[in-house]
């Protein structure tokens, strides 16, 4: 049957009309809201205080998914490669903040040299006629975002300033000395809506002798948030985003609810003034981009990177604080009784092993997480040979998270709400595959994308393809999501 490849095409497009196939028209602004630690109940908790204009305005006139699940481990940095990626961390490689490389016998941070995938915004920055502007809290997570030549990228230092990736725009540093961070020194967290005189949630005390306290408190606080979106508020007037002929891709990403969660867990009453102060500069975003470009001069996406578990009550700390030491020790002890090997490093989660000459590494693997399991702390394991302690989604959510060459040898997960003990007195750790670190909520507003609540399940992986055609661009090299239909408008 001799049907070339032309014949073929054009018996395709008779069969159907174009109509069918067309997206309503792109507007030349794509605004994408990327937030550390946002969860959605913190969203249905404060839905009563929320203004009209925040995030109630996006759920009510936009594509609402309350259910987006990163089903893979949940580090900050994994979390925001695999929203940028479109894939799991077993193929873009970010498998945690830090990781161990045996044969340099280091430890490797996450970071854009570390990728190995294409991102949406490098995508977008490839294509002729766009601009691509990433305004990050620091050159890492700016890095994740895109790491594209092309694109022009911003954070904020320790103390507030924001920087830019090569030449400085002729704004940056007005913008920086109008809002210097001493003005910070002293400054009262209020409530969202509190009356004048009432007193503060929290104050941004500044002490000489210990300035690093004050450098917590700011980045822990909605001002560090506000001062963001300032920026990119800024940064949208001096290059006129949307109104240059261009496609204009612009990522913000908000770090400020996962620097507070660290401290405070995710029950404290304060995420949930963090949720409303963030609905504030949601709104008065929409409201700037409606002067400037119009209601439908651009499309909006804010989605949640991560969760956070709540922080263990203060008469549990002891025992839902794991000392990774002593997991590591417990391993080491059943190794050399069997005489299997060693324990080379723990890096929360993954457990490097040296079998020494050893050729089947599997024995000692699975010994390994078999002792592991063993202790009080430890709920599951999966290892480079595939052996996983479950046979569900659990293993899915493992076999997502472990890439061959940066995981080690084994991957470990703890008990439910149990955190990694990293010296502080309180707070918790990310990274579980736990529901309340991995349900994230996915909001998509604009002219491309259709009003409605979808309560079905969707997948952290599903947003960069999504955005890819909503943009009119090729999805990142590993992206294995898929297009979320249903949300676009045709």
């Amino acid at each position: 049957m001799d049907i070339c490849r032309r014949t073929f095409t054009l018996s395709l497009a008779g069969g159907m009309s174009f109509k069918s196939w067309a997206l309503a028209p792109r507007p030349n602004l794509f605004v994408l809201v990327l937030v550390e630690l946002l969860r959605p109940d913190f969203l249905e908790t404060v839905l009563g205080k929320l203004s009209n204009g925040g995030f109630r305005k996006l759920i009510a006139s936009g594509a609402y998914f309350p259910d987006c699940r990163h089903l893979a481990s949940t580090f900050p940095a994994t979390t925001l490669a695999t929203l940028a990626t479109g894939a799991w961390p077993a193929e873009h490689g970010i498998v945690a903040d830090s990781w161990w490389n045996s044969r340099a016998r280091q430890t490797v941070k996450a970071s854009a040299n570390e990728m190995l995938a294409t991102t949406l915004a490098g995508q977008i920055a490839g294509e002729p006629n766009s601009r691509v502007f990433v305004v990050a809290p620091s050159p890492v997570q700016a890095g994740l975002v895109c790491a594209h030549p092309a694109a022009q990228s911003f954070w904020q230092d320790a103390e507030g300033r924001f920087n830019a990736f090569g030449t400085a725009p002729f704004w940056l540093s007005p913008f920086n000395s109008e809002r210097p961070i001493e003005a910070m020194h002293g400054a009262e967290w209020l409530a969202a809506g509190a009356a004048a005189g009432s007193p503060p949630l929290r104050v941004l005390k500044y002490d000489a002798a210990h300035p690093q306290l004050f450098t917590e408190l700011y980045q822990a606080s909605p001002f560090s948030a506000a001062a963001q979106f300032d920026f990119l508020r800024e940064l949208s007037t001096n290059e006129k985003l949307g109104q240059t002929g261009s496609f204009d891709f612009v990522c913000l990403v908000v770090a400020a609810p996962a620097r507070l969660g660290f401290e405070t867990g995710a029950s404290s009453p304060l995420m949930q003034q963090m949720t409303l102060q963030l609905d504030l500069q949601i709104e008065s975003l929409l409201a700037q981009l409606r002067r400037t470009v119009g209601e439908k001069g651009f499309d909006l996406a804010v989605a949640g990177c991560h969760g956070a578990p709540p922080a263990p009550k203060r008469n549990a700390r002891t025992r839902m604080v794991v000392a990774g030491e002593s997991v590591a020790q417990a391993v080491q002890n059943a190794l050399h009784d069997r005489n299997l090997g060693r324990v080379e490093k723990y890096l929360y989660p993954f457990l490097y092993l040296d079998g020494g000459a050893a050729r089947d590494l599997e024995p000692m693997r699975q010994a390994a997480a078999g002792a592991a399991l063993e202790h009080p702390a430890v709920a599951g394991y999966f290892t480079a040979g595939g052996a996983c302690s479950s046979r569900d989604e659990w293993e899915r959510r493992f076999r997502n998270s472990f890439h061959p060459t940066r995981c080690g040898d084994v991957m470990l997960s703890y008990r439910p709400e149990y955190v990694e003990d990293y010296g502080q007195e309180s707070g918790i750790s990310y990274g579980s595959l736990y529901n309340y670190d991995t349900a994230v909520p996915l909001l998509l507003y604009g002219p491309r994308f259709r009003s409605g609540v979808f309560e079905s399940r969707i997948e952290a992986v599903d947003l960069a393809p999504t955005l890819a055609r909503a943009c009119g661009v090729a999805p990142p090299s590993s992206s294995t999501g898929r297009v979320l239909a249903e949300a676009l408008a045709e």
